[in-house]
């Protein structure tokens, strides 16, 4: 696909630190076509929260932004209403004015930059996104699931109306994984698994010390790179794993949430919160790491997602722990799987002695498949049927 014009939005915004599949996605799609990239629209409870806590000073951002010569990212000055509280009759009502008049403001930017016939791509932003087909009236419309959002707290309430209802309008549905995909496949025949990439230019092969803030002793080090969230994390694993193998340093980067804050595990002198780094330096702290973790709750979020640290662990060789979920166990051969904390130990103990060249370069190899391009032809192919 050459030549188009594409319109994307996502519940994340462009260049967030722990970068995101929209991020990626957008990068492969403007090598061939011109791509706006629409910055979330914050709700107004969340506007109020921002200014209470006064976290941030006022930014006069522009309006539109150039990344490349056909990358465009528009930095939203709407603000939705806040509705996900209210019951269903007046939320349906408001989110329709809350997408007028979101689109009203990105009819404006496509007709500033002269976008004609454009594609729509929403990724997982089901909310805002519902009503955006029906008032820009793109050429196509494709809608990207990556999390089972629909099972999250915050989005339990309306989630499933307006996820069934964005996924029937789509032209074409793609997902991460082919569990995601099978879940809005009743609702359209058009939903396909396009797999994941892993962006191999933030990562270097040359041998680096170890970074300031690790730790200085000869003990394993046990890490996990990502969001430190409790409604994907199983904490009270963590912890009880910690407290008892204090032989081994436990190393989290990521930004933590309120529970992880809270927790015990901020008093142990073997674990070690590094805090958020730049995608760019993750390298210097994964070369490092001893066994790779991803210690899961089994939950709806959880259970169909593909997690990009996988193959983020797997580009370095390292040997993986991570919980049995729908998803991984397609990674078995690759991955140590448990669902208890002993076997969560025991994993962890047989990653650190049988590990080995051979299992090494097995696991590069296979990540190394992988590409965002590959991603990218995947929906350019589907295209053609749609």
């Amino acid at each position: 696909m050459k030549g188009r014009d594409i319109v994307m939005m996502s519940l994340q915004n462009w260049g967030e630190s722990l970068g995101s599949n929209s991020y990626n996605l957008a990068l492969e799609f403007s090598k061939h076509n011109r791509v706006l990239y629409v910055n979330r629209a914050p709700d107004r409870a969340s506007k109020l929260k921002e200014f209470i806590k006064k976290k941030k000073k006022t930014a006069n951002y522009e309006w539109i932004t150039i990344t490349n010569p056909d990358l465009f990212v528009l930095n939203t000055q709407s603000v939705m209403e806040s509705s996900n509280f209210l019951p269903s009759t007046l939320f349906n009502r408001i989110n329709y004015l809350n997408g007028k008049k979101l689109a009203k403001e990105i009819s404006k930017a496509i007709n500033q930059l002269q976008f004609k016939a454009i594609i729509l791509f929403i990724d997982n932003d089901f909310f805002r996104g519902l009503h955006l087909k029906d008032f820009l009236k793109p050429d196509k419309f494709i809608y990207y699931i990556r999390d089972n959002l629909r099972t999250h707290s915050y989005f339990n309430k309306h989630g499933q109306y307006c996820e069934d209802s964005i996924a029937a309008k789509a032209d074409l549905v793609v997902a991460n994984s082919i569990f995601l995909a099978k879940l809005l496949k009743p609702l359209n025949k058009n939903s396909h698994d396009i797999g994941q990439g892993c962006d191999f230019t933030l990562f270097k092969d040359e041998q680096v010390e170890k970074p300031s803030d690790f730790p200085t002793n000869q003990q394993p080090n046990i890490g996990y790179v990502g969001n430190i969230v409790s409604y994907r994390l199983d904490l009270k694993m963590i912890e009880q794993i910690c407290i008892k193998r204090k032989d081994w340093n436990w190393i989290f980067i990521g930004p933590k949430d309120e529970e992880f804050q809270k927790s015990k595990l901020n008093d142990l002198s073997n674990v070690y919160f590094l805090g958020t780094k730049k995608e760019t330096e993750l390298w210097k702290y994964l070369q490092h790491i001893d066994v790779c973790i991803n210690p899961q709750l089994k939950n709806g979020m959880t259970d169909g997602n593909y997690p990009r640290k996988i193959d983020e662990y797997l580009n370095y060789g390292k040997p993986i722990v991570a919980r049995k979920t729908d998803f991984m166990i397609s990674f078995s051969d690759l991955v140590y799987l448990y669902n208890k904390i002993e076997e969560f130990e025991e994993a962890i103990n047989i990653a650190i002695n049988e590990n080995n060249i051979h299992k090494v370069n097995t696991r590069i190899n296979f990540v190394r498949s992988n590409t965002w391009e590959k991603c990218t032809n995947k929906i350019y192919s589907l295209m053609q049927n749609v």
